[in-house]
């Protein structure tokens, strides 16, 4: 095997790039191994034996053994997390799924008869307030309230 070390080292100082990023084309290795100066180096070049291969990019492979992990519940206890409850978690955003919830439950309540006009906004307004922390805690309200 013929050693292109120096031919890769004044490629690369041409072209701009890492010797790992240079390339000769393994059909023209005795051209490139006569090649002695910078300008027989910059001819082979021109002529397109020597050229540049594409940069590397890092490897994603960790990063998906990584998200597999967390999906898992793994990797996301007190050491690794940064910022409070109210930072991972907004509050805001759970306030609303909660609302949400019990405004639907209300709407099929009232739509089924089970509670009328009046119920309905009072409880309404309840939820509204923030009074049920749960689903299962306006089921009960009603349960109690509505016989």
């Amino acid at each position: 095997m013929t050693d292109l070390t120096m031919q890769r080292r004044l490629a690369a100082s041409i072209l701009g790039v890492g010797k790992s990023r240079i390339h000769i084309a393994p059909d023209h290795i005795d051209d490139a191994s006569q090649a002695i100066t910078r300008d027989d180096v910059r001819t082979l070049v021109n002529m397109g034996i020597i050229d540049i291969r594409p940069p590397s990019t890092p490897s994603r492979g960790r990063k998906r053994v990584m998200r597999l992990k967390k999906s898992r519940g793994k990797r996301k206890g007190q050491g690794s997390r940064k910022g409070g409850r109210q930072v991972r978690r907004q509050e805001k955003d759970a306030w609303v799924r909660r609302v949400r919830k019990q405004r639907g439950f209300l709407a099929e309540q009232r739509a089924s008869g089970k509670l009328d006009g009046e119920q309905y906004r009072e409880i309404y307004l309840k939820s509204k307030g923030g009074v049920f922390p749960t689903l299962s805690a306006l089921k009960n309200y009603i349960e109690k309230q509505v016989k």
